[in-house]
């Protein structure tokens, strides 16, 4: 009989979520004595926290990266692109991995979902929540979307050209760009597209109150992609938060103030 887990050899681990649909995951020093779930952001994969793969197991955190149905190394549905079930989906990696008293981490919309976890799954397993540059409570506006839609239905590559020059306040190589666009490219149009559509319509203000534990927001202060006020708000609306901006960062902050961001994580996982 198939098992729920499938284990590759220097490829991490195939997570079945729901029949038909497996979820890849990165889990990086099992042994660590905290855990850390870094949920990426649109339209990219875990490998966005490279440089936080990189520096936390060295730490002593057990560091586990997921990607999101339809994007990254996952299986790809044409459906399934919600906010109830990509919190499902979280879900279901955390009961078969029995995660328990961890760090979750989530960038862009990837901190959406994360919000939304919090809130229908009861905080479970989740002793802490770090905001990442967070696309909540609200997030494209209808013009950003269907510019978005127009430009991925017919020339896709140059979507992710364009969401890698708004990205970032500071000079990335043009090898760095290029890698970051081939992480966009991973996903599949389908899904990049019913993301543009889900976050066109995000509206998380209800889940904002069923958050309890400590709550750290990051944010950079340049961020083109998401309003620095989108982070007050977030700071004025969650209980027992902690709001630290980043003077030199846009969206990418994981990357552009990189030392910091990882100095301030690990000090907030304890």
């Amino acid at each position: 009989m198939e098992t729920s887990v499938r284990r590759e050899w220097k490829m991490g681990e195939y997570i079945t979520v729901e029949p038909g649909v497996r979820l890849y995951v990165e889990d990086l020093n099992p042994g660590g004595a905290r855990t850390i779930v870094f949920i990426h952001g649109w339209p990219l994969s875990h490998k966005q926290f490279e440089y936080q793969f990189d520096a936390l197991p060295a730490l002593g955190y057990r560091v586990i990266g997921i990607d999101w149905r339809g994007f990254g190394q996952s299986d790809k549905p044409y459906d399934g692109y919600n906010f109830d079930r990509l919190a499902d989906d979280i879900r279901a990696v955390f009961d078969q991995k029995q995660l328990q008293n961890v760090v979750l981490a989530g960038h862009s919309a990837g901190g959406a979902i994360s919000i939304h976890y919090m809130a229908r799954h009861k905080e479970h397993g989740v002793a802490k929540l770090v905001l990442i540059a967070a696309a909540a409570p609200t997030s494209f506006t209808p013009e950003t979307a269907e510019r978005f839609l127009a430009v991925n239905s017919g020339d896709r590559p140059n979507l992710m050209r364009h969401v890698a020059d708004s990205f970032f306040f500071r000079y990335a190589t043009e090898p760095f760009r290029e890698w970051f666009i081939g992480l966009g490219l991973q996903a599949a149009g389908w899904s990049t597209a019913a993301m543009i559509r889900l976050l066109r319509d995000t509206n998380l203000y209800g889940d904002l109150a069923a958050i309890t534990v400590p709550t750290l927001i990051t944010h950079g202060i340049h961020d083109q992609v998401v309003p620095f006020a989108n982070a007050q708000e977030l700071h004025a609306r969650i209980p027992q938060s902690r709001l630290v901006p980043f003077t030199y960062s846009g969206h990418g902050l994981f990357w552009e103030e990189r030392e910091e961001f990882n100095r301030l994580i690990a000090e907030f996982a304890g």
